[in-house]
């Protein structure tokens, strides 16, 4: 008899800047997800203004929530669109792995791993833009302090070459 030495992944929090490399590793998450029978649950962190910058700008938190509310229409809408293309490449289902679309006012880095933690979540995966020669900019900010601090696995994507590059709005 053996016994499971890892644990079974059911939940996979997908994090993304609405940015190519984070369509890229949808693809990953959406792979996976299929693969393990598992959901997905894609958090988009909104950082939020200083308040002294809140003087100069005349933004309200009123204003805030709105702009929280819309981001989250157009993550649903950028996630149907998506998905319609990517099944033409990947096959079926991709919207029916996706659980929940959480958008978060705060620091990246801390909404993601709270967001995992809250969410009961198995894995976190990321993209990284991969630019620069320091490892701290080659990961990007917000991979590497995820990847430092987080307790469960993290799968951080490295955006692909130039031919192989897609986005919320193409394949």
């Amino acid at each position: 008899m053996t016994r499971e030495i890892t644990p079974q992944i059911k939940k996979i929090l997908y994090a993304t800047d609405m940015t190519k490399n984070s369509s890229y590793a949808f693809l990953f998450a959406t792979d996976m997800a299929r693969k393990l029978d598992a959901r997905i649950v894609i958090l988009h962190v909104i950082e939020p203004i200083p308040p002294y910058a809140e003087a100069y700008t005349g933004i309200t938190a009123e204003m805030e929530r709105k702009q929280q509310e819309e981001t989250v229409e157009k993550l649903k809408k950028h996630l149907q669109e998506f998905c319609k293309k990517a099944e033409a490449q990947i096959g079926p289902p991709c919207v029916e792995l996706v659980s929940k679309i959480l958008v978060t006012r705060g620091h990246p880095p801390e909404e993601i791993l709270n967001a995992a933690d809250e969410e009961g979540c198995d894995m976190i995966v990321l993209g990284t833009h991969g630019k620069g020669f320091l490892a701290h900019t080659f990961l990007g900010s917000v991979s590497s302090a995820v990847l430092h601090r987080a307790r469960k696995p993290v799968f951080i994507i490295p955006l692909p070459s130039e031919k192989a590059s897609i986005d919320w709005d193409g394949i």
